[in-house]
C-alpha cells in the first residue's frame, strides 16, 4: 500500500510538484492524501487542485498563538489520513504530537547543523553561507521535532560554493540537491528501510 502523505506548505509549491511528478512516474511509492497551506494565496493550493488533491488552508495570521493554530492544523492533517507529514516550504513552527514522533519530515537548504535554526530559511541561508566563506553547502532531509531544523538527519547532499556565487546561483544548486534527495528519503521511508535510534537514522 502506498505511503499516505500530507504536504504542508506556505508558498509556490515547487516541492509539492516535485513529489507529484515522482509519484506519477513511479519513482515514489506514495499517495498525497492532502495539502494544507498556512497562507490562503499560496500557489501550492492551485498545484494541489490541478492534481486532484484535497487541500485546505489554516492561515497562521488568523490565530493568536501557536497552540490554537496547531490545534486546527492537526485537525486537518488527521482528517486527511496521514502516515507521514511532509513539510514543503512550511513557514510556521509545527508542534509534534506523540503519535507523530518521527513521522514528520522537512528539507533544509544547508548541511545541518550548520546555517540552521530560527530565521534561517530560503535566501537568508544562502546569504549567510556566502558571507561566512564556507566552501561546501547542500541540502538536508531530517525528521522534525519541536525545534527548528533539529531532528534526526535522514539524508544529506553537498554542493560546492563557488567563488563567484550569489545567493541566487547557490540557491539553484542547492534546490537541485533538494529535488533529488527529498523524494529519495520519502521512498526509503515508504519502503520501510528507515529506523531511528536516538539521533542516528539507520538506512538498511
Amino acid at each position: 500500500m502506498p505511503l499516505r502523505v500530507v504536504v504542508l506548505l506556505s508558498g509556490s509549491g515547487t516541492t509539492l510538484q516535485n513529489l507529484i511528478d515522482h509519484i506519477a512516474r513511479g519513482a515514489l511509492d506514495a499517495r498525497i492524501t492532502g495539502v494544507v497551506s498556512s497562507r490562503a494565496g499560496a500557489y501550492g493550493l492551485e498545484r494541489a487542485r490541478l492534481a486532484g488533491i484535497p487541500a485546505a488552508t489554516v492561515p497562521r495570521k488568523a490565530y493568536a498563538d501557536d497552540q490554537a493554530f496547531n490545534a486546527d492544523l492537526w485537525r486537518e492533517i488527521r482528517g486527511m489520513g496521514a502516515d507521514l507529514v511532509v513539510l514543503a516550504g512550511f513557514m510556521s513552527l509545527i508542534t509534534v504530537p506523540g503519535d507523530f514522533h518521527n513521522r514528520i519530515v522537512n528539507v533544509h537548504p544547508a548541511l545541518i547543523p550548520a546555517f540552521c535554526g530560527h530565521r534561517m530559511y530560503g535566501h537568508h541561508v544562502h546569504e549567510a553561507v556566502i558571507a561566512f566563506g564556507v566552501k561546501v553547502s547542500g541540502a538536508t532531509v531530517h525528521f522534525v521535532d519541536d525545534q527548528y531544523d533539529h531532528g534526526p538527519i535522514i539524508l544529506q547532499k553537498s554542493v560546492p560554493v563557488l567563488d563567484d556565487d550569489t545567493p541566487d546561483t547557490l540557491a539553484d544548486r542547492v534546490q537541485a540537491a533538494e529535488r533529488e534527495i527529498y523524494p529519495q528519503a520519502l521512498q526509503l521511508i515508504a519502503g520501510g528501510r528507515v529506523t531511528v535510534e536516538g539521533r542516528r537514522v539507520r538506512v538498511r
